[in-house]
């Protein structure tokens, strides 16, 4: 089984800490799936440029990224976060190897157009992807853990990706038997605040009925977009789950919402 486990940085635990998430990858690879962990890195991002007296806004969620502000993103995602998860995994016997959407052009974006008005800077809409350098990594037995870069069309620059998009894609071009969404709900909810309307299972159909009428927004609204974007390009389905003990485990058995093609 192919699995594209999205890892946001809202989510992520502290990479010396005990991470029930990292847990289950690791039993899944030992029981023989191939797994690729596709992470975030927003409140880590958020606290480097602080400490480097940045103060980017935000629009409709995507924050604006200058050339200073891409160079603190990309030592984050790349130098940072990315690392520290190849070590916990790795102490947890998993053979695992940190990359960007740069790597081998896994991810090539061109500059998004201004939203609202206000030109974005170096953020990027994903508009290739080649997976062979993640095929390449699997052959040689080894585990992906990929930062949400990517490159531009003319390989001058690298460009800021939502963490979702990326992941969404990637699972796509994989054909992943499951693209799985770890976020704070157990599942994705038809009113935000009340878990007693959580959906099992939606069809494409029915997801996009949803988020066009705007019953998944907010932060919930780029996560089925990505979903979507996923099943349209390959993948055989798109899970929402909590996090905690076994979510993976518990995900790929049916507890959360599962969005199947159709």
């Amino acid at each position: 089984m192919v699995i594209v486990l999205k890892y946001g940085g809202n989510a992520m635990a502290d990479p010396g800490a005990a991470d029930p998430l990292l847990d289950d990858v690791a039993a899944r690879v030992a029981a023989g799936d191939k797994v690729v962990l596709v992470h975030g890195g927003g409140p880590q991002i958020d606290a480097a440029l602080a400490v480097s007296g940045l103060s980017p806004p935000r629009v409709r969620g995507l924050r604006v990224t200058d050339a200073a502000t891409l160079a603190v993103t990309e030592h984050v995602l790349c130098g940072t976060v990315n690392k520290a998860l190849v070590r916990a995994l790795q102490r947890r016997g998993v053979r695992a190897a940190g990359i960007s959407g740069q790597d081998g052009a896994l991810l090539v974006a061109r500059t998004m157009r201004p939203t609202g008005g206000v030109p974005l800077g170096f953020v990027g809409e994903v508009t290739a992807v080649s997976p062979g350098v993640i095929e390449g990594l699997f052959v040689a037995g080894l585990t992906p853990v990929v930062a949400p870069l990517a490159v531009s069309e003319d390989a001058a620059t690298a460009l800021n990706v939502n963490a979702d998009t990326a992941a969404g894609a990637i699972a796509g071009a994989l054909g992943a038997d499951a693209y799985v969404i770890v976020t704070n709900v157990d599942r994705v909810r038809r009113v935000q605040g009340d878990p007693a309307t959580g959906i099992a299972r939606l069809t494409a159909a029915e997801a996009r009925g949803f988020l066009d009428d705007g019953t998944f927004d907010g932060g919930m609204a780029p996560k089925m977009a990505s979903a979507l974007d996923a099943l349209e390009r390959g993948a055989r389905s798109a899970i929402v789950c909590g996090s905690g003990p076994r979510a993976l485990a518990r995900a790929l058995a049916g507890d959360g919402t599962t969005v199947v093609r159709g």
